[in-house]
């Protein structure tokens, strides 16, 4: 796989990661043709044509192995983990991926390694392999559409919680969880599986590695792992415990970050990171752009930027990780969701105090919302991010959260979800321009 000299490979897919595959093998020699969907119905037809084929995450394999051998079909995901000189720590699961990666890599570069971060978050591996040597560690994000065709598993791999998704890609549950633990099933006696064990899924995936298991959780103990009690993180290994940091200085807001924290912890100890480095890393952390963002605190009310909860399972995680006050904005374009058990924790809820409900599916939502205390004020009809925003700033007062995280897509009002996001934070720049005139 080293020499790509005058080979003919076809990279299926014109996005980030095939324009990135395509780059890196035409500098190495090879004779790259990027098809793509957008070239029409038969793109595919000319495959048998070419000595390899390099599938972009989003191509089924099946799809591929209609008119091609298996065995010419990789991935770049695939590529960098044969080619790759150094330790990997390769994050997967169904939440929380793109958090535990950034916190691993923060907590690596901390303790002072040569530390790369890519992957799903948005980097292609590709773009830095060159730049590795043997001391280099790389931290990857791996979805279940890149570990689907691996055949070589990370030197430390972190299974986070696993729940049924992308079923409008995979066969079903099973096929989803199965891609998931080809992240352990390579795996050596020399290298560390660091697995959720509050999800059954995870839980239960720890026969399928070869590699030192430790376990995370953030509601009961663990014999050799990370967890959450007293109020604060500890690690356990060798039968000597540590305790880490209490959960009060974690700065990512909520209980399910928890968790993240505990698995980010587990893998950079295993790869050498101190305790007081993790700690200082874990102290400091915003959190990504769009998911739980603190975006600013004016007048003592935050504005927190979670645009990226398209679901209502992450809207929920959002809703659950305060105690104060909280002024919600909601809606959006429809993704066809079940706004049942989001209803409830808002009917559940003591400490919401408004609902801004915006978008199409605002109307959907509210259906769930019969019982609403009437203490909960309920505004409607805003058609802009800056009538949003200064409808929640009128409502605020010290001590209380504003919270963007909708629950649902965003193409009725706004570009993207990143769009979303983005317009929310000017608006919110432009309240603590005006506070501070």
């Amino acid at each position: 796989m080293n020499d790509f000299k005058n080979k003919k490979v076809a990279v299926i897919g014109g996005g980030v990661e095939g324009v990135s595959s395509g780059e890196y093998l035409s500098n190495k020699g090879a004779r790259v043709t990027i098809l793509d969907k957008v070239q029409g119905e038969n793109y595919l037809k000319e495959l048998k044509d070419f000595d390899l084929i390099v599938r972009s995450p989003g191509t089924k394999l099946e799809d591929l192995e209609k008119h091609i051998a298996k065995d010419k079909i990789t991935s770049q995901t695939k590529l960098f983990m044969e080619l790759c000189p150094c330790k990997i720590i390769g994050v997967t699961g169904t939440k929380g991926k793109g958090t535990t990666s950034s916190l691993i890599y923060e907590m690596l570069k901390k303790q002072g390694f040569d530390a790369y971060l890519g992957g799903n978050i948005g980097r292609p591996p590709f773009d830095f392999l060159d730049n590795l040597n043997t001391h280099s560690i790389v931290v990857l994000e791996m979805s279940s559409f890149q570990l689907i065709d691996i055949t070589k598993s990370p030197n430390i791999s972190v299974m986070l919680m696993m729940t049924s998704e992308h079923l409008d890609w995979h066969k079903d549950t099973e096929d989803y969880i199965n891609a998931k633990r080809n992240i352990l099933r390579f795996q050596t006696g020399e290298d560390f599986a660091v697995i959720n064990k509050d999800y059954l899924p995870s839980r239960e995936s720890d026969i399928e590695t070869q590699g030192q298991v430790y376990f995370v959780s953030r509601v009961e103990e663990c014999e050799r792992g990370c967890f959450v009690k007293e109020n604060a993180l500890f690690i356990r290994d060798k039968g000597v415990e540590e305790k880490v940091i209490n959960t009060k200085d974690i700065l990512i807001p909520g209980e399910h970050n928890w968790e993240n924290a505990c698995s980010a912890s587990m893998a950079a100890y295993l790869a050498g990171v101190s305790s007081q480095n993790i700690a200082n890393v874990l102290k400091v952390f915003r959190g990504l752009e769009h998911r739980l963002e603190l975006t600013a605190t004016i007048n003592g009310v935050r504005y927190y930027d979670d645009s990226f909860a398209s679901t209502p399972e992450s809207t929920i995680a959002a809703v659950k990780a305060f105690s104060e006050p909280e002024i919600l904005i909601l809606g959006g374009s429809t993704k066809h969701a079940d706004f049942t058990e989001l209803g409830k924790t808002i009917l559940h809820s003591k400490n919401i105090k408004a609902i801004i409900g915006i978008g199409v599916e605002w109307e959907r939502i509210k259906e769930k919302l019969v019982g609403l205390s009437p203490d909960v004020l309920v505004l409607e009809g805003a058609a802009s991010m800056k009538a949003i925003v200064n409808g929640a700033a009128k409502l605020a007062v010290d001590g209380d959260v504003v919270l963007l995280t909708p629950a649902c897509a965003s193409f009725d009002m706004f570009k993207n979800y990143k769009d979303r996001g983005d317009q929310f934070k000017k608006e919110v720049a432009a309240l603590q321009q005006n506070d501070s005139n």
